[in-house]
């Protein structure tokens, strides 16, 4: 049984009069432990198709299965626990809270799901080279240390999942290296599944598959 199946998945926006079509049946299956990129141009789909598949976006047609189970089936609650439980969230535009320290961004997760979590978000600062900046406002960080903070986020609750949107998007050549090599020891150290969405194909063959979505619909490179 696949960690995540994606079955005949629609997604759709109301443009005015229009109908924007921006998932078109797509059907796919992550493996446990797999890197998985889904690479393609701007407006292709593929970030709503990562969402879709995070939970983060129902689609309006077709089923996204965790472990066999409907995930959209389950209550809102249910949908809410699942993902603070098993799945983690790095975003390109960061989503740092900029009242809150590097170390207490961390911990943020670790506070909504009631557990103690510093000395877990510690270590994870400590690994991606941030133990020094842990009192640190996301503004006196550079944007490859605010997105090392929120990988380090991402994984502190040891989620089975990691979902990765353009993590490297807003970053120069040499910090994006740096994220990606973060994120995948960190990734690897936990056990968890990646699910990486961008538009650097170079970047892409670096995972154990890539899927180019095109057109809302998705080929093998």
């Amino acid at each position: 049984m696949s960690l995540i199946e994606a079955r005949d998945l629609h997604r759709s926006y109301q443009m005015g009069k229009k109908t924007l079509e921006v998932l078109r049946g797509i059907n796919l299956k992550v493996e446990a432990g797999e890197k998985l990129f889904l690479c393609g141009p701007s407006g292709a789909g593929k970030t709503t198709l990562m969402y879709t598949l995070a939970g983060l976006e129902r689609p309006h047609q077709g089923q996204v299965l965790v472990r066999g189970d409907d995930f959209y089936a389950k209550s809102a609650k249910k949908q809410a626990e699942f993902r603070n439980a098993e799945m983690g969230y790095v975003f390109q535009n960061f989503f740092l809270l900029p009242e809150l320290s590097a170390l207490e961004n961390v911990m943020v997760p670790g506070l909504i799901g009631g557990r103690k979590k510093r000395d877990l978000a510690v270590e994870l600062l400590e690994t991606v080279g941030l133990g020094e900046r842990l009192d640190h406002l996301p503004a006196e960080l550079s944007g490859g240390e605010q997105q090392r903070v929120a990988i380090a986020r991402a994984l502190l609750g040891e989620p089975n999942i990691v979902f990765a949107d353009e993590p490297t998007g807003n970053l120069d050549s040499r910090n994006g290296e740096e994220v990606i090599r973060h994120l995948f020891e960190l990734s690897e150290k936990a056990g968890a599944t990646l699910v990486v969405v961008t538009h650097d194909r170079e970047l892409a063959k670096r995972g154990d598959r890539m899927l180019v979505v095109s057109d809302g619909q998705i080929s093998a490179s």
